[in-house]
């Protein structure tokens, strides 16, 4: 069979199951060896020699399981990053997060500094080892409340940024046990308040933890209670949030900030998906 037979007979099968064709090359790519998913397209008359570890993983695409948990692994800028059910799959707006910080650097910072950042929530680790491969200078460490996602932080860490101090705990507090002074926080908390929004393949197989805002417990108010404990200098603060957050958002700023400005930003699509705060 050829590879281009087996795209062919994947797509009909999954057709009625809501398989995107795109999964189907990402997941055929992979198990070919392939560099990139439209190497299925260019190589599509190519013998399918790896048919049986197809056969074994197809029936999971078919049951909603996200292809990158299937062939643990997501593209996020320009590194492939391993992935598993222990954190979340990175989105691209999370890429539109880390362009951003590197587009507007400047008007809070000299990049070429030696910045100390610190990514709270830090999942995959894919922000973290996105900036630390982009600002060689800065002083990266990355935490999570999650033993199980740090473990998979540490091994992207260990691939492309060793440097990168990894710390378990809540918000910040594994930064202010260390006594740390930070210039940079940034963080992508979990932020969904209505989980009707959701896929079923995200509610089904992604950690809730990672996803559901409980504003009893909430990221966001735990790094604006605690941050002048690590704030020396200056301090910016960049956030992925939810779209519908920014009323509760600016009633925890007023709450605890002093002296700071901030700004909404847009994703791609339109949707208020970013906040940056600077306490001077």
């Amino acid at each position: 069979m050829t590879v281009f037979e087996a795209y062919n007979q994947a797509l009909a099968k999954g057709k009625d199951h809501g398989v995107l064709s795109a999964d189907v090359r990402l997941l055929i790519a992979h198990e070919m060896g392939y560099p990139e998913p439209i190497d299925t397209l260019f190589h599509r008359d190519d013998e399918f020699t790896t048919i049986s570890q197809f056969e074994l993983d197809f029936p999971r695409l078919l049951k909603g399981e996200p292809v990158e948990y299937i062939i643990q692994e997501c593209k996020f800028l320009d590194h492939k990053l391993y992935v598993d059910e222990r954190v979340l799959i990175p989105r691209m707006e999370t890429q539109e997060l880390v362009a951003t910080i590197t587009e507007e650097i400047d008007d809070y910072y000299d990049p070429r500094n030696f910045l100390v950042v610190a990514d709270i929530g830090t999942g995959s680790g894919c922000i973290a080892v996105a900036l630390k491969s982009i600002f060689k200078n800065w002083l990266v460490s990355a935490s999570d409340a999650s033993a199980k996602a740090l473990e998979v932080a540490k091994k992207n860490f260990a691939s492309y940024a060793p440097s990168i101090h990894a710390y378990l705990g809540k918000g910040l507090e594994p930064y202010i046990e260390a006594n740390m002074a930070l210039d940079i926080i940034v963080s992508n908390p979990p932020y969904i308040l209505n989980k009707e929004e959701v896929q079923d393949s995200v509610k089904d197989y992604e950690p809730a933890s990672a996803l559901y805002l409980h504003k009893e417990d909430s990221v966001y108010e735990a790094i604006f209670r605690d941050y002048k404990k690590v704030k020396k200098g200056s301090l910016l603060m960049c956030f992925e949030i939810g779209y519908d957050l920014k009323e509760y958002l600016v009633g925890l700023m007023k709450k605890y900030l002093t002296d700071y400005e901030y700004e909404f930003k847009e994703d791609l699509n339109g949707l208020t998906r970013f906040l940056f705060v600077f306490c001077h």
